[in-house]
């Protein structure tokens, strides 16, 4: 008969893929927990230990590895010398592994996992039997995930067995699994410190001694590899020496940013934000659609009350707060109406019926939110070429993460912007009141606003807002003058007066008053400003000279 080796920690669909291997005349070899799984189904299992003739032992840390084991696994059957060896050393062999890993990176997710209990969830016998099967694919079936069950079944009743092309890709994806699981340890143990006094994990709320060190031991703390959109405990900590991704690929795009150009959508493990991301309807979203869907998303996680942005470009044409989603929605889409037509929409609310016929009595390319309720699925399916993304944004709206951007022969780290001066109503913190005149509360409450949004546009950037809604958007220009022009030029085409009363935010400091002078001319009367150029007293004495109240944040938010 032939034999299958089983040890599983995710059991989903294992007591019937078994009955499977059983009804195809597999003996079924199988460790701890998924042993008495396998037994409590009413399956004959053979313990891992009648094979090797030792016990499992150290809490479970060795039962698999073994010659009798392993050598079942890597024999190979054209080898003529191989199959003598394990004749002549009383090995069976083994032609089906089934292995998937014990939960390091669930553990890890929870901070309030201890060290000791962490070390412990290291497999090191899955992955040896993995890389084993995987290595001798073309004699040994390896399988790592219940996905796969299901074709594993079919290919053995396949005249002639599982065909070369499965059995290869089999051994791919288990590579990829082992070398996943080994990115994430190592990931996570980058964050870890150790001192004299033990070992404490990033982002727990108390130091949890385990093994003291001796003092004179220096323990350097291991390079980041994986899960890149990890939060770290300190985002400002020194980047580390080697970085390595294990990413996922979910599926081909189209194209890239033009038809001529290759393109795929990938997502960490594990999977969060657009990586976890359910695609409801619609044609198939685009890479630009997807650069979209993450600026939406990016400004709308800014706020607690009801958000929605407009976005072209990757840069908002619309963004603004309300006392519902749709009223969100319809003031972000009515803030620049000509450049909303073709956008992608993201909010922070589940859409509802009302937010849902809102959208579709325009046209809109995609649209991104935590849900959508059923009645609202019902009347976005009207629009039958929308795309609707789903996203939990739960996690993201905490987060600082590291991001990545690749140049020309290599790749950029930084930790991810968030505009935390104005996470609580202003004036608070840090800011500077510069000018003689004081902003009034409703300045106050639009200037938060404003700068919420600037952060979050291209560099050169100068925005202008009322309390709730963006007014005008002057973005990725090569000069802040320019962008202010920009920002004018388009509010004007709609209503001479619409800038008048405003208040302005640009994303860096104002380098001669020219800027300053600009931003007044539009009738803006206060804005916000990072400050730290050598020539604030001469822009802090035009917004005096112009009765503009100013703020310096001492906070830059460039976008590139």
């Amino acid at each position: 008969m032939r034999r299958a080796l089983i040890s599983v920690s995710d059991k989903t669909g294992l007591v019937d893929f078994a009955r499977g291997l059983a009804s195809r005349s597999f003996d079924l070899v199988s460790t701890g927990g998924t042993a008495r799984t396998l037994q409590q189904a009413g399956l004959t299992v053979v313990g891992i230990s009648e094979v090797t003739g030792f016990p499992e032992m150290m809490d479970g840390r060795v039962k698999t590895l073994h010659p009798l084991v392993h050598g079942g696994i890597l024999a190979r059957r054209g080898r003529p010398d191989d199959l003598a060896s394990a004749t002549t050393h009383g090995i069976t062999l083994i032609d089906l592994v089934v292995v998937n890993l014990y939960p390091f990176v669930k553990a890890a997710s929870n901070p309030d996992t201890p060290f000791e209990a962490l070390i412990e969830e290291i497999d090191i016998g899955g992955p040896s039997l993995v890389r084993a099967a995987a290595k001798n694919f073309q004699d040994v079936l390896v399988v790592v995930s219940p996905a796969d069950y299901g074709a594993v079944l079919a290919q053995l009743d396949r005249g002639g067995g599982p065909s070369r092309e499965f059995r290869f890709d089999l051994a791919r994806k288990a590579f990829a699994h082992t070398g996943s699981y080994d990115t994430a340890i190592a990931s996570e143990l980058a964050t870890i410190t150790a001192d004299e006094n033990g070992f404490q994990r990033a982002g727990s709320e108390r130091t949890r001694p385990t093994v003291v060190l001796p003092t004179a031991t220096v323990v350097l703390p291991t390079p980041t590899v994986g899960r890149v959109l990890s939060d770290p405990a300190d985002p400002s900590a020194p980047a580390p020496a080697t970085l390595t991704l294990s990413l996922r690929k979910l599926r081909d795009l189209r194209y890239g940013e033009n038809p001529h150009q290759n393109a795929a959508w990938y997502a960490e493990e594990p999977a969060a934000g657009l990586g976890d991301a359910r695609v409801l309807q619609g044609k198939e979203l685009s890479y630009t659609n997807l650069l979209d869907l993450d600026a939406a998303a990016r400004i709308v996680l800014e706020f607690d009350e009801p958000a929605a942005a407009v976005i072209k470009h990757t840069n908002p044409c619309g963004a603004a707060t309300g006392s519902s989603a749709a009223d969100a929605y319809v003031r972000a889409r009515e803030a620049d109406a000509l450049a909303a037509f073709g956008g992608i929409v993201g909010l922070n609310r589940a859409i509802d019926a009302a937010t849902a016929q809102a959208i579709v009595s325009t046209f809109i390319e995609a649209v991104v939110a935590p849900a959508v309720d059923d009645e609202a699925r019902t009347i976005l399916a009207t629009k039958a070429n929308m795309r609707v993304v789903t996203v939990d944004f739960t996690a993201l709206a905490k987060q600082s993460g590291r991001e990545l951007r690749s140049i020309l022969g290599a790749v950029l780290m930084q930790s991810r912007d968030r505009v935390v001066e104005a996470s609580q109503p202003w004036p608070s913190g840090e800011l500077r009141v510069v000018t003689k005149r004081q902003p009034t509360a409703a300045e106050w409450q639009a200037l938060r606003f404003a700068w919420r949004i600037c952060a979050h546009v291209k560099s050169n950037t100068i925005l202008f807002t009322s309390a709730d809604r963006t007014l005008a958007i002057g973005a990725g220009q090569m000069s802040r003058v320019d962008a202010a022009k920009v920002a004018r030029m388009k509010a004007e085409a709609i209503d001479r007066e619409a800038l008048k009363g405003s208040v302005a935010a640009s994303d860096a400091f104002f380098p001669f008053r020219d800027g300053l002078d600009a931003v007044a001319d539009a009738g803006a009367t206060a804005v916000v400003q990072p400050g730290g150029s050598v020539r604030d007293q001469e822009v802090i004495a035009a917004a005096d000279e112009r009765g503009l109240a100013m703020v310096f944040t001492g906070r830059r938010h460039f976008r590139h």
